[in-house]
């Protein structure tokens, strides 16, 4: 699998991921003093023979070829939690089928203290270069998980004593209305569509973000950063 772009790329060396790496001539100097601080063995090449190999001009200069990404065992976020001591925070996306928003949610969890995100197989983004590099390389670092069904999910997640949160516009309660010590599992829907009916039926509560009368909507991506920033003052 081909990557790109500096963060991805970087982050995947230092995880000890990449096989080859491809670096387009005339690069800022500093990328190539990072490279050989990671002991990293780099192949010089023309501008073009990146764009035309990853068929995109966006690579900031830099590309590396890795084992395809694979999914976490389900089990893989309450294990983290576990290790750390800390109250379990699961993401649920449930329709987030655009890999920049997937990548940059990713990347939200792990700012603020997810221990995970699960995606559904039919309805997600699949993991790829584009989601590699819109998550800044954090994809590496989370568990990610998908399940066959996300709400038969949240149904096993409540067996286990996980308080299931979903974001709602149409939502009774405010954000700052609920209680986050709990261990929680916060489902985020498609711009578009939000929660399907069946997911946000088994949700324990629905919360809106209160917003300026004239804004419609936030990005799934910034939404659930707030989210999680409540989470975490909540538990402060």
């Amino acid at each position: 699998m081909l990557i790109y772009g500096r963060n991805p790329v970087l982050e995947a060396i230092r995880e000890g991921r990449v096989s080859r790496v491809w670096v387009a001539r005339g690069v800022e100097p500093w990328l190539l003093r990072e490279l050989e601080k990671l002991n990293a063995d780099y192949e010089q090449v023309p501008r073009i023979e990146l764009d035309q190999r990853l068929r995109t001009t966006h690579h900031q200069g830099i590309a590396a070829e890795v084992a395809e990404l694979k999914f976490s065992d389900p089990e893989a976020p309450f294990e983290l939690a576990k290790t750390r001591g800390e109250t379990l925070l699961l993401v649920l996306l449930d329709g987030i089928t655009d890999p920049r928003n997937y990548g940059a949610i990713i990347r939200s969890a792990l700012a603020l203290g997810a221990h995970g995100v699960v995606s559904e197989e039919r309805r997600s983004a699949p993991l790829s270069a584009l989601v590699l590099k819109a998550s800044a390389g954090t994809a590496l670092k989370l568990p990610l998980v998908q399940v066959k069904n996300m709400a038969r999910y949240l149904e096993e997640l409540k067996k286990r004593g996980v308080w299931v949160y979903g974001a709602a516009g149409e939502a009774a309660k405010d954000l700052e209305a609920l209680d986050y010590k709990r261990p929680l599992a916060i489902v985020i829907g498609s711009e578009g569509e939000g929660l399907r009916r069946l997911v946000a039926e088994r949700c324990d509560e629905l919360l809106r973000i209160s917003m300026h009368p004239e804004a419609e909507s936030l990005n799934a991506s910034v939404a659930l950063g707030i989210i999680l920033y409540r989470v975490r003052l909540g538990r402060a």
